[in-house]
């Protein structure tokens, strides 16, 4: 049974910082592309930042220079540092796993950025 399991999202100020973390079981964690999406209310659900298995990192433009993505395969988990937030960033994020045809979905944290 494959598992993706978020967390370290919460209530953070503007100009702060999160680390999210997702911890993925039942699958050859190394070989798949990791990405991290984010949703916010009313709006459809959008990739922020994605890793290869080679270690090969992609942004959109709203977090680049912001956002880090990585993974430590040792421990099969993906990351996403995120610096200098802004209220913009408010959104439940997800972890996704890839590889072909197969996705996989973690359940998602919640960040909100507010003063």
């Amino acid at each position: 049974q494959v598992q993706l399991v978020e967390s370290g999202g919460g209530l953070v100020q503007p100009g702060g910082s999160l680390r999210l973390s997702c911890a993925a079981s039942g699958i050859s964690f190394s070989i798949y592309a990791m990405g991290w999406y984010r949703q916010a209310p009313g709006k459809q659900r959008e990739l922020v930042a994605s890793i290869t298995s080679g270690g090969s990192t992609n942004y959109i433009d709203s977090v680049k220079g912001r956002f880090t993505i990585s993974r430590d395969n040792a421990k099969n988990t993906v990351y996403l540092q995120m610096n200098s937030l802004k209220p913009e960033d408010t959104a439940v994020y997800y972890c996704n796993a890839a590889i072909f045809a197969a996705y996989y979905w973690g359940q998602g944290t919640q960040v909100t950025v507010s003063s």
